[in-house]
């Protein structure tokens, strides 16, 4: 009897790593949670491509916007833990739990990190009206001008709206919330001098925009390969300042873990190749290609990080 549940038991593992060894065996959809066209879809169609060119398999796209990434998100939170189903998300992902009373999801219980791909940094841009060339000088003119100047943002809880409220906690300064429907938008009211203060996403920062968009501090712990004369705010006196719109894959829960470090390993390699390592400058990103252990402390951390000050900004208002 024994000796029948052993070889059953065998028979059931060598099944189960044949499975693992033949993944993908049938078509991998990755959803993407925000509309199709900009940086963060063109991102996962290139590694759609790549991985289906790598695992001799049909990697295909599906945008799902919508609640800022929660519509896509829930979809594969809900779907099989078979490898069929991935995330690649920005980080809306962490954010919308940061700033959410009750979250949609419960990152550690609810996802699979498989790698942090890149992120797209962010730096602290004033009008050119404001006559400041540095941090130092910004904190300095702000504290002399409480409340008289006004920041712009993508949308309240957006990185852009969290990252302004961090530097009012952190410097000690006070500046109005004058919230838009989009980075652009919100870049444009910055440039027509609608609002003073923005942190702007660096790629949309192009030559002819800096000279009516003034930066002024990299929002990110290093310099970006972006804009490699820009000091960082760490660098410029406020200490572990960080801030930028990430983009990793992630499957459901319980993705079985050779399913995962084969993804992590192929798209890795993806990210080293010089074609790719050019395709994403030009996109605006900076490679992180972190291991799933990271990604999974990253997305802890930042709702660590993100949630006081998202109720901080919430009491400010009562």
């Amino acid at each position: 009897m024994l000796r029948k549940w052993l070889l059953a038991s065998l028979l059931l593992l060598s099944g189960a790593f044949a499975a693992r060894a033949q993944y993908p065996d049938k078509p991998v959809k990755i959803v993407v949670p925000v509309a199709a066209g900009g940086g963060v879809d063109v991102m996962a169609r290139l590694l759609a491509q790549h991985l289906g060119e790598r695992m001799h398999q049909q990697f295909v796209v599906e945008n799902r916007p919508g609640a800022a990434g929660v519509i896509g998100s829930k979809a594969v939170v809900a779907a099989p833990a078979d490898g069929t189903t991935l995330l690649y998300t920005p980080s809306s992902l962490s954010l919308s739990v940061a700033v959410s009373k009750t979250p949609p999801y419960d990152l550690a219980k609810d996802f699979s990190p498989i790698v942090n791909v890149a992120i797209s940094p962010y730096a602290l841009v004033v009008n050119p009206s404001v006559p400041v060339k540095s941090l130092q000088e910004f904190i300095a003119y702000a504290k002399a001008n409480p409340g008289k100047l006004s920041y712009g943002s993508a949308g309240v809880g957006s990185a852009s709206h969290l990252a302004a409220e961090l530097l009012k906690s952190k410097a000690g300064i006070e500046m109005v919330h004058v919230p838009n429907k989009g980075m652009n938008p919100a870049l444009i009211d910055l440039m027509g001098g609608q609002v003073q203060v923005l942190f702007a996403s660096v790629p949309g920062l192009t030559s002819e925009k800096t000279e009516r968009a003034r930066p002024i501090a990299m929002a990110e712990m290093k310099r970006s390969g972006l804009m490699p004369n820009l000091p960082t705010m760490n660098e410029s006196g406020l200490p572990s300042f960080s801030v930028g719109n990430w983009a990793g894959l992630l499957g459901p829960a319980g993705l079985d873990a050779g399913i995962v470090n084969k993804l992590h390993d192929e798209v890795v390699a993806i990210l080293g190749t010089p074609a790719m390592k050019e395709r994403i400058k030009t996109l605006g990103f900076d490679v992180i290609a972190s291991t799933p252990q990271e990604f999974a402390k990253q997305l802890q951390e930042d709702v660590e990080r993100w949630a006081p000050v998202a109720k901080a900004a919430s009491e400010e208002k009562k």
